[in-house]
């Protein structure tokens, strides 16, 4: 659950009884009695701000046997966004959008969508899969794009926040002539084929200092 949405949200993580959970470093306000909390290394290509080869670190969660809950919160103002996977479909979501997850929730960068379409350079964006919440974090406040199959749109790929991993989608230069970051996604425009949901942000990440 989250709360203070849209301008500075917190989530809620219930865990049930020896539950885990993963949260971005830094990002833990408060935890009921007894979670134990510990420093953990996403492993392979992970979500956050990693360097290639042991992945980045997070912070883990258990939770004692009776159960309990975990607060966190972005270090930026703006909106939050619960993407509840189903062990299906997958998702693609910015990578310093991460903000929490559940312990059956697996990240890759190196997903051979991903790679076909960011090359072979670590993007702006990694795959989320497996099942349970994924909570993502917003620079200012989530629009969501929703496109009817054969619709096509164009965003800015600063904007862009997440879509589903069955969505066509296709990568090009702003300008030709201009700066491009694959790593960040400045620069670079994101034309997407209906049908499509996909979140947005409504500040680039690129513009906001941190």
């Amino acid at each position: 659950m989250t709360r203070h949405t849209p301008g500075y949200g917190v989530a809620r993580l219930v865990l049930g009884g020896g539950e885990q959970a993963l949260a971005e470093v830094g990002s833990m306000m408060a935890t009921s009695f007894g979670v134990a909390v510990e420093s953990r290394r996403v492993t392979g290509r992970g979500p956050g701000r990693g360097v290639r080869g042991g992945g980045p670190r997070a912070t883990g969660f258990t939770a004692p046997p009776p159960g309990g809950w975990v607060d966190v919160a972005p270090s930026q103002a703006g909106d939050l966004y619960i993407v509840e996977l189903d062990g299906r479909a997958g998702w693609c979501v910015r990578a310093r959008s991460w903000l929490a997850a559940a312990g059956t929730v697996v990240f890759d960068r190196d997903w051979p969508g991903l790679r076909s379409l960011l090359g072979s350079d670590e993007g702006f964006l990694t795959h989320a899969a497996g099942h349970g919440p994924l909570v993502l974090s917003c620079h200012g406040s989530l629009d969501v794009v929703n496109l009817k199959a054969g619709e096509v749109v164009t965003l800015n790929a600063g904007h862009v926040l997440g879509y589903r991993d069955d969505t066509r989608v296709r990568l090009r230069a702003l300008d030709q002539l201009g700066e491009q970051s694959v790593r960040t996604g400045a620069g670079l425009l994101l034309d997407v084929v209906g049908p499509a949901r996909v979140l947005t942000q409504t500040r680039a990440a690129r513009t906001v200092r941190t």
